[in-house]
């Protein structure tokens, strides 16, 4: 299994420095690097809290309606449940460390699954799967619910999720981008 992933289209890039795997599930602890322009929109996990320490460049992170810039040396936690985003506002590349507590290997699966559809053309310009289902997916295993007016979309993204779990589509998905199935 590859340690470091790099999404061709984006061109932002993770190491896995600890998988929830290697801990037993205690942690998945990422290095980032995340290119001008990049981030992720807004949303929250259910089952893990997220722990963005900087350590080059400035992070945007909005809580709700705050928002944040961390510099290097500067971290937040963002605790289950608490919508958020963070993106990179700047003309240059943020590198920083992610950690989920507890681990989760669905977390990780779903960067190696985007980053790998990416590779494959099989997304568009800003990384989003070209595929509902293949978006169903990733929403599903990372434990990312879509948070504002996205979180309409919830319910049919369950529905997604459920015709690529009996289709097998989810199945292929993790065989071909991922070490093992889950």
């Amino acid at each position: 299994m590859e340690r470091t992933i790099v999404n061709p289209v984006i061109k932002d890039q993770v190491t896995f420095k600890q998988t929830a795997k290697d801990m037993r599930g205690g942690v998945t602890r990422l290095e980032v690097t995340l290119m001008p322009g990049g981030g992720t929109p807004v949303h929250y996990h259910r089952n893990f809290s997220e722990t963005f320490i900087v350590h080059s460049g400035a992070l945007t992170i909005q809580l709700k309606k705050r928002t944040l810039i961390l510099d290097a040396g500067h971290q937040l936690t963002v605790e289950p449940g608490r919508l958020h985003r963070f993106t990179n506002t700047t003309a240059a590349a943020v590198r920083f460390t992610t950690i989920v507590e507890p681990g989760s290997e669905g977390f990780e699966n779903a960067l190696r699954i985007l980053y790998g559809l990416a590779g494959d053309h099989q997304t568009d310009e800003k990384g989003t799967p070209r595929s509902l289902l293949a978006l169903a997916v990733v929403s599903n295993i990372s434990d990312m619910r879509p948070g504002g007016a996205g979180a309409l979309m919830i319910p049919f993204l369950g529905l997604l999720n459920f015709v690529a779990r009996i289709s097998g589509y989810r199945r292929r998905l993790v065989a071909r981008y991922c070490v093992h199935a889950q």
